[in-house]
C-alpha cells in the first residue's frame, strides 16, 4: 500500500516521517519490585501495589497490603511513573497499566509489577493502554510464556513525535478524555451506593412508600409457587444455536436480580432436553463453590422463548411480582437462610426442598410493583450512565489509534 507523503514505515506501524520508533530502554529505566515475606506483611507499614490496584486504567485502593520492610529509595514510587503487570496467573491481565499520581506517594509495588519510569510517562501512560503495547505484549507472551520480563519491556517500541509541546498536547488531549471517565466512573458509583441504600431500606420495610402501610405476610418460598429443575445444556453446547438459555454458572457471573440479557444461546436439539421458562420465573443457582453465594437468585421477567439449563432451581412463582422477588431473594437475611441450608464442602449445593422452606415477609402485590418500578428506574438511570462511559471509552481508543501514530497532528 503507498504511503501518504510525509509518512513512513516502522516497526509500530506507519508514523510521520519525523517522529521515531524507540526501545523503552532507550528513553526510560523499567524497575521490578519485590518479594515479600509473609512475616514482613501486617496491617500498617508500606503500602505494596499490586494488579488488584489497577482498574480500568487507573489506581484504585480498595484491596490493599502493607509490609513492615526495608524499602530501597528508588523502588518507592513517583508521581509520573507507570505502574504495570508484568506476571499474573491470567495472561489478559499482563500488561495492565495506570499512571502513578500524588496519591501514591510512599508506596511501592510487589514482584508481579513493575514500573517504567520516564520523563515521557504522561504521555507513555496512554501508549501502555493502546494496540502499539498490547500487540508487543502478546508476541512476547506466545503461547507458554506468561510474564513479561525486565528485557522484553525495555526492548519494545514506541512511536516518539519530536518535540515536548507535541507529546504534550497528545498526552493532555488524552487525559481530558480520562478525566470524563473519571467523573462518570464516580458518578456511576454514587448511583449505584444510592441503588444499595434504597434496595436495604425498601426491601427489608425500614422505608415506605408514599400510600403503603400495615404488616408484610409472612410465607414460606413454597408457599408462592412450584419448584422445577433446570435440564441439560452442556458448556460444549452453551453456543450451538439462537435460542437463548440460562446456565447456573452465569447466575454468579452474569447476571444480576434480574435478567437483562442473554450469555448463552442453543440449538433446538438442546434445547429439547433443557427446561423451558416461563415469564415470571425465579432461577436459583443450584450450586456453588461455597455457603455464602449459594442459591442466588435471577428473575425471568420478559416474555420469550429461553431455556434453563442443569444445575439451576426455578420456582414457577404466582402472585407476585418478579423483579421484587429478583432483588427480595439476595438480600443478607435471606442468603443467611441459604447459606444455612446449603449441603457440601468443596461443591456446594441447595435443593428445591430446602430452598421451600425459606421464611419470607413479602408486602401486598401491589407495593411489591411499586418498589420494583424505584428499582427499574434507578436501573435504567444506571444503564444510560454505562453507556455513555463506553461510548467515551470507545472514543478514547479510536482517538488513541490517530494520535499516538501521528494520523491526527495536533501541532
Amino acid at each position: 500500500m503507498e504511503l501518504m507523503p510525509g509518512y513512513k514505515r516502522s516497526d509500530v506501524g506507519v508514523i510521520p516521517d519525523d517522529w521515531d520508533a524507540k526501545p523503552l530502554g532507550e528513553i526510560g529505566d523499567s524497575l521490578i519490585g519485590l518479594t515479600y515475606r509473609p512475616s514482613e506483611v501486617r496491617k500498617y507499614g508500606t503500602l505494596v501495589l499490586r494488579s488488584s490496584n489497577v482498574q480500568n486504567g487507573t489506581l484504585c485502593f480498595d484491596d490493599n497490603v502493607f509490609v513492615d520492610a526495608d524499602i530501597p529509595d528508588r523502588i518507592m514510587v513517583r508521581p509520573g511513573d507507570i505502574l504495570v503487570c508484568v506476571r499474573n496467573g491470567s495472561r489478559d491481565l499482563i500488561g495492565k497499566s495506570a499512571l502513578i499520581d500524588e496519591r501514591a506517594v510512599g508506596m511501592t509495588f510487589g514482584a508481579f509489577m513493575a514500573v517504567f519510569r520516564s520523563e515521557h510517562g504522561k504521555l507513555l501512560h496512554h501508549v501502555f493502554q493502546s494496540g502499539i503495547f498490547k500487540k508487543q505484549i502478546n508476541e512476547h507472551l506466545g503461547a507458554t510464556i506468561n510474564q513479561i520480563t525486565n528485557k522484553s519491556l525495555n526492548s519494545f517500541k514506541v512511536p516518539l513525535p519530536p518535540t515536548d509541546e507535541e507529546r504534550t498536547e497528545i498526552a493532555n488531549a488524552l487525559s481530558d478524555v480520562d478525566a470524563l471517565l473519571a467523573t462518570l466512573d464516580q458518578v456511576i458509583a454514587k448511583k449505584r451506593d444510592l441503588k444499595q441504600a434504597t434496595m436495604q431500606q425498601l426491601l427489608a420495610g425500614e422505608t415506605r412508600l408514599p400510600g403503603f402501610s400495615g404488616n408484610w405476610e409472612v410465607k414460606q418460598l413454597g408457599d408462592i409457587g412450584q419448584f422445577l429443575k433446570g435440564r441439560g445444556v452442556k458448556k460444549d453446547e452453551a453456543q450451538s444455536g439462537t435460542l437463548p438459555c440460562i446456565r447456573y454458572g452465569e447466575i454468579y457471573t452474569h447476571h444480576n436480580d434480574y435478567i437483562k440479557s442473554f450469555n448463552s444461546w442453543i440449538s433446538p436439539q438442546v434445547a429439547a432436553t433443557a427446561t423451558r421458562l416461563k415469564q415470571g420465573d425465579l432461577l436459583f443457582a443450584g450450586s456453588g463453590e461455597t455457603k455464602e453465594e449459594i442459591g442466588k437468585c435471577v428473575a425471568f421477567i420478559d416474555d420469550c422463548e429461553a431455556y434453563a439449563g442443569g444445575d439451576t432451581v426455578i420456582l414457577r412463582a404466582a402472585g407476585v411480582n418478579p423483579m421484587f422477588m429478583g432483588y427480595y431473594c439476595n438480600t443478607a437475611p435471606i442468603a443467611a437462610q441459604k447459606a444455612s441450608k446449603g449441603q457440601g464442602d468443596a461443591v456446594v449445593h441447595i435443593s428445591a426442598v430446602a430452598l421451600s422452606s425459606i421464611v419470607l415477609a413479602l408486602p401486598s402485590l401491589s407495593e411489591q410493583n411499586a418498589i420494583a418500578t424505584v428499582f427499574s428506574s434507578m436501573d435504567a438511570e444506571l444503564s444510560v450512565l454505562e453507556s455513555r462511559r463506553d461510548k467515551t471509552r470507545n472514543i478514547k481508543q479510536a482517538m488513541m489509534q490517530e494520535l499516538l501514530t501521528g494520523k491526527t497532528r495536533l501541532v
